[in-house]
């Protein structure tokens, strides 16, 4: 850590990073390579103390290529322990380690540095949220971790304000090297689509069956005789014999007609703005989208995302998330309404105001609220396993939205109430 330190100045904040990451028994080569990535980006950093800023995108991509290497080194860990009980430590570190390749933003490293920070803080909350009342270590190295990312704001804001500071006069960026990773090839072209019969051998299919059941008592003359060996309600024998029994003088084929349904092809993702309208659709294991220019008149549509997570910054109108799984949503501020519709396991994290969740036809449903969106409505329907996160200083507390309900007639009109669990 002493090179960390030499250029951020977070001594004493990284060395209770490392001793609360120890007590909690973070595994070592999580700690190792998390080590090792953020002396990457040291090394980057101390660089431009003595050379002069890279010309091209290239030179850049050289200069950063060993912090990138340890940065994914960092995700493939955290994707080959999705069974360890540390899983959501590891999602924090992967998810913003990312805030380490800050020297190659310009003009505001800060804010992209807080936006990685804000994406640690989603998985954080689950560490506390978990651990909050069985093991106080693990609160402590949440504190830690955090700190090191609002420490390097800070230390961001007060030097390096518009981006990284490059010697002009210092020695010039090396080119690229022989061994540089090439660029991936493009996939190829998807192939043809299928062929589909057209309506004229449609037709003389039809023909010919109709000409067939048209014979009458001729149809039957193709028909083979059956010995009496051959059948099984006078030769026991057969009843044991397992297995399909196959005409010895014909061969067996499928039927040449039978349809052939085409294969389903692959959505295209999309994060795009059509008019007024965010559309996020289809994504597939992306934990990094963030709709970063919300207005007011936006509203955001997010549809069929899997294993994703969805950041939306500023004041944006609403929020539909439609059939996703296992989707996170964290955002600022929304004047109308926020939806979820048709969906399993999503968590939305609130981080300013709302004034109304609903949640309809949904298996598992976390919504984490903030201090300013207490006052929200919930509207929930069809839906079960919901779960109401409340700040309680630093930490949460989590009170279930009932999902039995018990209705009585008083004379004039049906009375309903949440039913209280007994047992």
């Amino acid at each position: 850590w002493l090179s960390f330190t030499l250029v951020f100045g977070l001594g004493t904040i990284t060395r209770n990073y490392d001793r609360n990451s120890n007590q909690i028994l973070c595994p070592p080569a999580e700690c190792m390579s998390a080590k090792r990535c953020e002396r990457g980006g040291t090394v980057t950093q101390r660089q431009s103390c003595r050379l002069t800023a890279p010309e091209t995108q290239n030179e850049m991509g050289v200069l950063l290529k060993p912090m990138s290497d340890k940065m994914q080194a960092i995700q493939d860990f955290r994707e080959k322990n999705r069974g360890s009980k540390l899983f959501n430590h590891l999602s924090a570190v992967s998810e913003s380690v990312a805030a380490l390749g800050w020297v190659a933003v310009t003009p505001k490293p800060g804010p992209f540095v807080k936006e990685m920070n804000d994406a640690a803080t989603f998985y954080t909350n689950r560490v506390l949220k978990e651990f909050k009342e069985s093991d106080r270590r693990h609160v402590e190295w949440v504190k830690s971790f955090l700190r090191i990312w609002t420490e390097l704001q800070a230390y961001i804001k007060e030097y390096h304000i518009t981006g990284l500071s490059w010697n002009k006069s210092g020695l010039a960026t090396p080119g690229m090297s022989p061994g540089a990773c090439p660029l991936v090839p493009p996939p190829p072209p998807p192939g043809p689509p299928p062929l589909l019969q057209s309506e004229t051998a449609t037709d003389e299919g039809r023909s010919q069956l109709f000409a067939q059941l048209n014979q009458g008592e001729g149809i039957t003359r193709g028909l083979r005789h059956v010995a009496d060996d051959q059948k099984t309600h006078k030769n026991p024998n057969l009843r044991w014999q397992s297995g399909q029994v196959i005409s010895p003088s014909k061969t067996y084929a499928g039927s040449p007609t039978s349809p052939m349904s085409p294969p389903q092809q692959p959505r295209t993702p999309l994060l795009e703005l059509e008019g007024k309208k965010w559309r996020v659709e289809y994504q597939e294991n992306e934990r990094s989208l963030v709709i970063s220019e919300a207005e007011l008149k936006h509203v955001a549509y997010v549809y069929k995302c899997n294993n994703s997570m969805v950041k939306i910054q500023g004041k944006i109108n609403s929020i539909t998330i439609d059939s996703c799984k296992k989707l996170g949503l964290v955002f600022e501020n929304v004047v109308g309404i926020v939806e979820i519709i048709n969906s399993r396991n999503v968590e939305v994290q609130v981080m300013g105001k709302v004034p109304t969740i609903s949640i309809n036809k949904t298996e598992g449903c976390h919504i984490y609220l903030s201090e300013e969106s207490l006052g929200c409505e919930i509207i929930s329907a069809k839906s079960s396993e919901m779960n109401i996160l409340i700040p309680r200083g630093e930490d949460y507390k989590e009170y279930p939205v009932p999902e039995q309900f018990k209705t009585t007639w008083d004379g004039t009109k049906l009375c309903t109430e949440a039913a209280e669990n007994v047992g």
